[in-house]
């Protein structure tokens, strides 16, 4: 990453975190109060309705980027510990980690095999079939002994 890209990315966070603040509504707020408390001074004219508008559209513009930006590298972030957390899991299928990539098509069959699972859950009357604390008690004996002998887990 080049200087001015760390430069730039320490920059947008910093106005990312402002920018959501009470401080930045507050400044908001007393702009558009001040710019209605002027109207009278202006005569309520084309020009004074013309600053709030170009202003308004300015920052909107700019804002959209700036939420796009901050939602990827959250989204980016959220992948990544889900992807660890399937890679991590015994039990889980690893055909899910980067499971974002897949076309439109094959996460729709992924989405059918899991709502088969989730229809089949709902017709238990009794959760503790789906759900017991013995069924937790043993996957977590189970992960437990895997851990034991699993040489990727080695700490050396």
């Amino acid at each position: 990453m080049s200087n001015f890209s760390k430069k730039f990315e320490h920059v947008a966070n910093k106005f990312t975190q402002w920018s959501g603040s009470s401080w930045a509504f507050g400044i908001a707020f007393g702009l558009i109060i001040g710019w209605a408390i002027s109207g009278p001074v202006f005569g309520f004219s084309d020009t004074w309705q013309l600053v709030i508008n170009t202003g308004t559209t300015i920052v909107t513009f700019l804002m959209v980027f700036l939420i796009q930006k901050t939602q990827n590298k959250d989204s980016k972030a959220i992948h990544l510990k889900l992807n660890e957390l399937v890679a991590a899991s015994y039990k889980a299928s690893n055909r899910l980690v980067d499971v974002e990539d897949l076309t439109e098509e094959e996460l729709d069959t992924l989405h059918k095999y899991y709502q088969l699972i989730a229809d089949r859950a709902e017709t238990e009357k009794d959760i503790h079939k789906s759900h017991s604390i013995e069924a937790a008690e043993r996957l977590h004996k189970y992960k437990a002994s895997k851990e034991a002998t699993d040489p990727s887990e080695s700490t050396s």
